[in-house]
């Protein structure tokens, strides 16, 4: 089981150092086997290849929203959104995006209600976001974080839970609303 370490006044985080075999991924440890979604354009596809594979690998379901091969003329938001959407729809309870920064990814899936996603590069925030923010979709820039780093986060992100404390809640609840008022508004 994970050891709680304080990291602010009366607030406490999971920490998810415990030592692990090199075969042993963190999600199966959790006992975690999930759907997840996979997109990314020509950026990003040989970080989204490797991740699928892991995925895979590790027991979890996963879908892949393209792209395929790359082609220098493919654009972020054609392969994101539908993973956004279906993250947003529950056909897949995570998703990961990775474009080449890993910025447009983000960006572009936080267009679509429902979604909560972040361009994430180290352990914290890829727990943090979920326990307190409940992060659906993580992205990565795939010309900026390396494999290994990436598939430590995607396990980190994977295994991580809604806390559901009342402040978090209340705060996401502020955050629907926005969409919601953001939607009804014309240009």
């Amino acid at each position: 089981m994970p050891k709680k370490v304080s990291t602010a006044r009366n607030r406490k985080h999971w920490n998810f150092k415990r030592k692990l075999t090199r075969s042993e991924p963190l999600a199966a440890v959790a006992g975690i086997r999930q759907t997840v979604g996979v997109a990314a354009d020509h950026g990003g596809y040989e970080l989204k290849q490797y991740l699928a594979g892991k995925l895979r690998d590790s027991g979890h379901e996963v879908f892949d929203f393209g792209d395929g091969p790359p082609k220098e003329g493919d654009d972020y938001p054609d392969f994101i959104v539908p993973l956004a959407r279906a993250v947003a729809a529950g056909t897949v309870v995570r998703g990961i995006g990775v474009c080449g920064s890993g910025v447009g990814a983000s960006v572009c899936a936080n267009k679509v209600a429902g979604v909560r996603a972040c361009l994430i590069h180290e352990n914290f925030s890829a727990h943090q976001g979920v326990e307190d923010d409940d992060l659906n979709m993580i992205c990565f820039g795939g010309l900026v974080v390396g494999h290994a780093l990436a598939w430590e986060l995607v396990q980190t992100f994977l295994a991580a839970r809604f806390i559901g404390a009342a402040r978090f809640s209340r705060r996401l609840a502020k955050v629907a609303e926005l969409e919601i008022t953001l939607t009804k508004r014309t240009p």
